[in-house]
């Protein structure tokens, strides 16, 4: 069955239903540039993300954290009295509250965790990628995916939650019932 959603990224609102694209944008502190599109569509596998990303500093190519995270927002929020840039979306996606990052197939872990994605040298992403675990009903509350500035190694060790660090792309996921 199609579900409606309502699918925004910080600063772009449209609506759509389940295979058609939303809007994502780099985060930071203020007017966070449109970097492309994502699409997510349901198959008998799971959920699949297919990005259309463009214009990422080159820099930051290479693989990349990439997850659903739990609440949708990508504004900012202050933790320990720092600011965070896309802190808002809150941590991975973990309805079964395991606590732990890991394999995007596996059980014991959050369910938000997702395979790395990868942006070539000239900075665009075009890798679908598949949430194995996912279904239209995981998005009910609203959702947001990230890209992370650095790798994930599916662990918590050395660094939690895989160890991609800063969030660096985020689009918001958020459905319209």
């Amino acid at each position: 069955m199609m579900k409606k959603i309502l699918l925004a990224t910080v600063f772009c609102v449209s609506n759509v239903a389940y295979g058609a694209t939303f809007t994502a944008n780099m985060v930071d502190l203020q007017t966070g540039k449109s970097v492309g599109d994502v699409k997510i569509t349901e198959s008998g596998y799971g959920m699949v993300f297919t990005p259309s990303l463009s214009g990422i500093p080159v820099r930051k190519g290479g693989t990349h954290g990439f997850h659903v995270h739990e609440k949708p927002s990508c504004a900012p929020s202050v933790r320990d009295g720092r600011i965070i840039p896309g802190g808002a979306a809150g941590d991975h996606y973990d309805p079964d509250n395991t606590d732990r990052h890991g394999h995007p197939w596996t059980d014991n872990n959050h369910r938000g965790d997702l395979p790395q994605t990868y942006i070539d040298d000239n900075g665009q992403v075009t890798m679908p990628v598949l949430a194995p675990r996912l279904k239209p009903a995981d998005f009910a509350g609203g959702r947001t995916l990230m890209i992370h500035v650095g790798g994930d190694n599916y662990s918590d060790t050395p660094a939690l939650n895989g160890g991609g660090g800063a969030r660096m792309i985020c689009g918001v996921i958020k459905p319209l019932e």
